[in-house]
């Protein structure tokens, strides 16, 4: 048994793909890393790192590089849950520099982070980068894609003594950058391998080219469920979803061009239930932590099969199922890897309305940097709010804030209850989260 905290993560063993990547690791430096969305690649390569990292170095260890700041959050939160006694740092655009930098001046033992913002770090100084002997490219295709090449370069340029490289991938369709140094790497390729996902793809096609009607149709004719729907372009997903709120329906979206509180707020509040219907640009596809999604629309048919298949990944994982919907213009032409359009799906007027969900997300306005905890969340809302604890969901406790799901049919009771009350003694803002 490896004597990781597995316990904190909610399981007890580790898979094939992670058993395979923990043994090569000890032999190999250079190594490639192939497997499917949710198939649990972010302990595959943590675990072996905390094997590797040493407890009398007191410098920055190694470096983790990610296209998007949520999968560096949501590395940085299962680094955490380890609790191996190594700092970790997170590092990524649109957040508070000068927060990076108080973090960074107690020098960490490994720091996580989109491009842009780690290679800022090293030309300040604020990471010194001669102790790294390790780097792991996470979603290194996505990076590719985003554009990120050139920093990820400049940040090699910076690293003299790297003595470990692992790139990992949802996908084999992408060249290895030769400034990565890889040399016959040791490629672990769980992709064809991967348990054939239970998922089934339909089309729907919208009268008069109108998607938007047809789309909340094709919601009311849904039962209850995670829903991702895709769209091609940032403002088009903005559309969609004032179209969806015109009609009374719950909803969040998302893409590249928000600020990154309003990320992680429609990220929240899509993770804890507080909405079913979650619109996004292809940034969705991959590395967010978000449900198991139950129905996927492709508002907007993608240019490729690779990003076809990634959308579709959301969905049917693991040991669940899963439809796809495509949405279709009457003339609209399929793309050149769907020779001939899936068996349509009839809109029959199921139901009037889309289902509604059960819980509604707090906004409390204190966070870990005033100390509060999750359990001091629970007591506050027990003991001033008169809840019970089963009448309240996931909560998500950032550094100066925090979100609750709480029951959608307690909520105008509670505020009314809690609205002037301290926290650990302490007056904050207390309200529903928008």
């Amino acid at each position: 048994m490896e004597p990781f905290n597995l316990s904190a993560l909610g399981i007890t063993s580790l898979n094939e793909m992670q058993q395979a990547s923990l043994e090569a690791h000890r032999t190999t430096n250079n190594i490639v890393l192939l497997s499917p969305t949710g198939s649990g690649k972010t302990l595959a390569f943590l675990l072996p790192l905390l094997e590797s990292l040493d407890t009398n170095e007191s410098n920055v260890q190694a470096l983790i590089l990610t296209p998007s700041r949520e999968l560096a959050m949501q590395i940085e939160q299962v680094f955490r849950s380890l609790k191996s006694g190594f700092k970790i740092v997170c590092c990524y655009g649109g957040h508070d520099i000068n927060v990076e930098n108080r973090s960074l001046a107690h020098t960490p033992t490994l720091v996580v982070g989109t491009p842009g913002r780690i290679l800022d770090h090293i030309v300040h100084d604020t990471i010194a980068t001669n102790s790294i002997s390790t780097i792991i490219l996470d979603e290194f295709d996505k990076s590719l894609e985003f554009g990120f090449q050139e920093d990820m370069e400049d940040i090699f340029t910076h690293l003299p003594h790297l003595r470990k490289r692992t790139l990992i991938s949802a996908t084999s369709a992408v060249e290895i950058p030769e400034f990565t140094g890889l040399q016959s790497p040791r490629v672990l390729d769980f992709l064809e391998n991967a348990t054939p996902i239970k998922l089934t793809v339909k089309s729907v096609y919208a009268r008069g080219n109108n998607k938007l009607d047809t789309l909340y149709k094709l919601l009311c004719e849904l039962d209850e469920g995670p829903t991702l729907i895709f769209c091609k372009y940032r403002e088009r997903s903005e559309e969609v979803s004032n179209y969806l709120w015109d009609k009374g329906v719950s909803n969040e979206y998302f893409h590249g061009g928000m600020e990154q509180d309003e990320r992680e707020r429609a990220l929240c509040k899509f993770r804890n239930g507080s909405t079913y219907i979650f619109i996004s640009t292809d940034l969705a596809s991959r590395g967010l932590d978000i449900p198991e999604i139950k129905y996927i629309i492709h508002y907007h048919i993608p240019d490729t099969e690779e990003s076809f298949i990634h959308r579709n990944g959301r969905t049917a994982r693991m040991n669940a199922s899963g439809t796809a919907f495509l949405l279709l213009g009457e003339e609209e032409p399929l793309p050149a890897f769907l020779p001939e359009a899936p068996e349509t799906f009839p809109l029959t007027g199921k139901h009037d309305f889309p289902a509604e969900p059960y819980w509604t997300t707090l906004y409390i306005g204190k966070g870990k940097k005033d100390k509060v905890n999750k359990m001091d969340i629970v007591g506050f809302l027990c003991q001033k709010g008169n809840l019970k604890k089963e009448e309240i969901g996931r909560i998500e406790v950032k550094d100066y804030h925090a979100f609750v799901a709480v029951q959608r049919g307690n909520l105008r009771k509670l505020l009314s209850l809690i609205r002037h009350e301290k926290i650990k003694n302490m007056r904050t803002k207390i309200e529903l989260a928008r």
